[in-house]
């Protein structure tokens, strides 16, 4: 065996991941209709039912990309258990809101497992038959959530077969666990076999053939075998014998796959074509048409989805609603490498170049390299028009690499600025609707360096450009050094940003300027940011961000569970058992985090750093009997070190938690109390946060956030 993983193995994720999301976002607007509203509704529509300005977060998505984290956080692999996906699902779901839906213990599958696991009832036993019945367990989120166990084992089903039967039994069994095992084996295999009626069989291999799964799938198969030219019939015949009426529960797995499979074999292997059958006929339309466009997407590649009709319109760009705010604005390049790092570590192999410098040392930067990718870039002119722009991924010349991405901009105005950019966060304006809860912390931070490489080609007007960032709520941008571009060389910008007060950065990018009339082209790779944020969050700039009647968050912060809300310029949390929230970027290092926290009621008041998620953190805090405690969080809070400190109910305490490797320090107004060096599997990174337990209320006016030992 290479110990290289073959490049098209490589693309091919990034094919079936965004086919993925692309699936979900034709589904969404008709999720749970009937064919014939689709019909009388949208007709036979071609192409997205709704022109979205950002499609929001979805629980297709949020399941598959936040559960493969199992693989690493647990450092098992291969040897992955169903506990290691559970605990993956309780430390990146924020409780009862966000992520998935939560319809209610017994009537939503996933919140009912949830709600088993958080309360200490292990997996699988958390989605068994035997503890919630065979109808909770047997619908259809053991299928919708499987597509990146397919995606990481690629041309291996034996091994997404393995994995998918562990992730999927943590929340469903018996049908639900087969339909997870079967489109986790079809995506696997996609990636070597190229008929559809084999990827199929492959499927079906690893199911028992008396299930009712696999009945229900053969059955589909042998009618369109008989008539082969009308998917409407096929869909009457499935509807009069497989319908919702004839399988209990919210959403049976059962009726879904039906249709799933009906949409692969009547499409013939054509993407479009697949994805609108499947949409058509109704029921769970975006789990359905996201798992079939996974499939295509791995067996056609990239070639085979049309970029204007489904790739433009996404252009790259994935909102998620897990508990860490950082990890909600992910681009789908990103989710793709994370999935080929897994993939290839599974295999024994490693990633072909570039992918194996930018997996170690790139994750999140805009490198360009997947053909057409975008990485949610965006342009706009100096006035804010976007007219005669033109965004798109090139071969024509890349700084690292094989690809670039091409900005061209007609009838520039001498000295008028273009910027192309990444938002960098997203407030609820910037979305047409609130699926599924997202809230964001900022990716990018005063005090970071921002890096990335340019050229202008021999043909395009002259240009010079700087890299700027841009703060939220004054508009005020921030410009590094402006260079003259040389034609035909890359050039390489940086820029560090300020270190500020109350600031919020929500775009990061380029802008350039020509010095005549014309048409103005720039090639741009390498974009990120690094270093060590240095900023303050002042509670009286931040605001209440209300997505939805029923949803509100507090700006940068996501919400683990408990009451947060603003008042008097002081974020307040409060809880009737325990309650979380956090900010901050996920992979932060050593810094040092200083908060001015004022316990109001209760006797459990802690900060927290190195946040790897809701069962991961260190957290260090006033405690009944006039104790500083320092803990670290393992799903439960254990005690490091502590010592007396009389702390007085409604006092403004400056508590400064310090992470520098292993060793993690607290102070308070000043004076250093409590150290610790953790030796045993110590947290090397993560966001920050404030906490309270047992039906305690702080409040916090102020927080800041620099390299440790500043």
């Amino acid at each position: 065996m290479s110990t290289t993983m073959d490049k098209v193995f490589v693309e091919g994720i990034y094919a079936g991941w965004l086919a993925k999301i692309i699936g979900i976002r034709l589904g969404a607007p008709v999720e749970g209709w009937s064919s014939q509203q689709i019909k009388d509704v949208y007709g036979r529509q071609k192409g997205y039912l709704v022109d979205y300005r950002d499609f929001a977060a979805d629980d297709d998505s949020n399941g598959p990309i936040f559960l493969l984290r199992a693989l690493e956080d647990s450092g098992r692999w291969g040897e992955l258990t169903a506990q290691d996906v559970a605990d993956a699902l309780l430390n990146y779901a924020p409780y009862e809101h966000g992520f998935f839906w939560w319809g209610g213990y017994g009537v939503s599958t996933e919140h009912t497992a949830y709600l088993n696991l958080w309360n200490g009832i292990p997996a699988p036993q958390s989605g068994s038959i035997e503890q919630n019945g065979a109808v909770i367990a047997q619908q259809i989120g053991g299928q919708i959530f499987i597509d990146t166990w397919g995606l990481v084992s690629p041309g291996n089903p034996d091994l997404a077969a393995s994995l998918a039967r562990r992730a999927a039994s943590v929340t469903h069994d018996g049908e639900g666990v087969y339909g997870g095992i079967f489109v986790a084996v079809c995506i696997s295999y996609a990636f070597v076999e190229h008929d559809i009626c084999r990827i199929l069989e492959k499927g079906l291999s690893y199911l028992p053939e008396d299930c009712e799964y696999a009945r229900v799938v053969r059955t589909v198969m042998a009618f369109h075998a008989k008539h082969p030219k009308s998917w409407e019939g096929c869909y009457r015949y499935i509807h009069n014998n497989y319908g919702y009426d004839k399988y209990p529960g919210v959403c049976h797995i059962i009726p879904n796959i039906a249709v799933m499979i009906l949409a692969l074999l009547y499409g013939e292997g054509d993407f479009s074509d697949t994805l609108h059958i499947c949409n058509w006929c109704g029921w769970d339309t975006d789990c359905n048409v996201g798992n079939v466009a996974a499939i295509l997407g791995v067996r056609n590649g990239l070639d085979g989805i049309d970029y204007n009709t489904w790739r433009r319109p996404v252009n790259d760009f994935l909102a998620c609603s897990g508990v860490l705010g950082s990890l909600n604005c992910m681009d789908i390049p990103y989710g793709a490498l994370y999935i080929a790092r897994a993939a290839a570590k599974l295999a024994g192999q490693e990633l072909p170049e570039p992918f194996a410098g930018l997996a170690e040392n790139g994750m999140d930067s805009c490198h360009f390299e997947y053909p057409g990718s975008t990485h949610a870039m965006r342009i706009r002119r100096e006035e804010g028009r976007c007219q005669e722009c033109r965004m798109e991924n090139t071969s024509e010349s890349a700084d690292t690499g094989e690809r670039s991405l091409k900005v061209s901009v007609g009838a520039v105005s001498p000295g008028e600025k273009i910027f192309v950019y990444r938002k960098t966060y997203y407030r609820p304006r910037d979305f047409h609707d609130s699926r599924y809860d997202p809230s964001f912390s900022p990716v990018v931070y005063p005090g970071q360096t921002v890096h990335g490489s340019v050229m202008v080609p021999e043909y395009s007007e002259g240009l010079t450009a700087c890299l700027y960032v841009r703060e939220l709520r004054t508009g005020k941008l921030y410009l590094g050094e402006a260079l003259t571009l040389e034609k035909g060389v890359w050039q390489s910008l940086e820029y560090q940003i300020p270190p500020l007060e109350g600031a919020v950065i929500d775009e990061m990018g380029v802008c350039f300027w020509s010095g005549g009339a014309g048409t103005a082209v720039l090639l741009l790779d390498n974009l990120s940011a690094s270093g060590t944020a240095s900023y303050s969050i002042e509670f009286a700039r931040e605001n209440e961000e209300v997505w939805n009647p029923l949803h509100t968050e507090i700006s940068q912060f996501t919400r683990l569970r408990g009451l947060a809300y603003l008042e008097g310029g002081r974020l307040h949390l409060s809880c009737a058992d325990s309650g979380e929230v956090y900010t901050g970027r996920h992979d932060w290092r050593d810094y040092q985090t200083e908060f001015w926290l004022t316990p109001v009621a209760g006797a459990s008041h802690r900060v927290l750093i190195r946040v790897q998620g809701a069962m991961r953190c260190y957290a260090a805090g006033f405690e009944k009997d006039g104790r500083l405690c320092l803990y670290k969080k393992e799903k439960t809070y254990r005690r490091l070190a502590e010592c007396e400190f009389c702390w007085n109910m409604g006092e403004e305490y400056r508590i400064l938690l310090s992470a520098q490797e292993g060793r993690i320090t607290v102070s308070v107004n000043g004076s250093r109390l409590l150290a610790f060096e953790d030796r045993e599997n110590p947290y090397l990174e993560g966001a920050a946060g404030i906490a309270v337990e047992d039906g305690s209320h702080c409040c916090c006016r102020r927080i800041i956030v620099l390299e440790t030992g500043k």
